[in-house]
C-alpha cells in the first residue's frame, strides 16, 4: 500500500504516528543534561525519535515524569523506520535510599528514645 502513497502523504502519515506515541509516553531518557521523550519501551532497550537524536551509547537514567525509575546501559542503537532503536545492556532499578549491606532484623526498632 506505501507504494501508491505519495512521499508528502507517508511522511504526514509518519509524523502523526510519532507525535501520538510521544503524547501517549510519560517515559523520559536523561543523557548528561539533554532530556528526549522516549516512543517505545520494552525489556531489553526503547526507541527513540531519530530526529532529535543520531546516536545513543551510555549511561543513561529512565525517568516516568519526574520519578528516577531505572538507570540503564545502552551498548548499542540503530536507526529503523525514523526511531532510534537503543539495545540496553543492563537496567537497574533507581532506589531513594541507599542498599543495606546486612541482614535487618523484622523485631529491630525503628527508633530509640533517649535517656533522661
Amino acid at each position: 500500500m506505501s507504494e501508491y502513497l505519495p512521499k508528502e502523504v507517508l511522511a504526514g502519515l509518519d509524523e502523526a504516528r510519532k507525535r501520538d506515541l510521544r503524547r501517549r509516553s510519560r517515559l523520559r531518557v536523561m543523557v548528561g543534561e539533554e532530556v528526549y521523550p522516549i516512543l517505545r519501551y520494552w525489556e531489553t532497550g526503547f526507541s527513540l525519535d531519530a530526529e532529535q537524536v543520531l546516536h545513543m551509547r551510555g549511561l543513561v537514567d529512565i525517568y516516568d515524569g519526574s520519578r528516577h525509575l531505572y538507570q540503564c546501559l545502552v551498548v548499542a542503537s540503530e536507526i529503523e523506520t525514523g526511531e532510534l532503536v537503543c539495545t540496553m545492556k543492563r537496567s537497574t532499578m533507581a532506589l531513594d535510599k541507599a542498599p543495606l549491606d546486612y541482614v535487618r532484623d523484622d523485631n529491630a526498632p525503628v527508633g530509640y528514645l533517649p535517656k533522661r
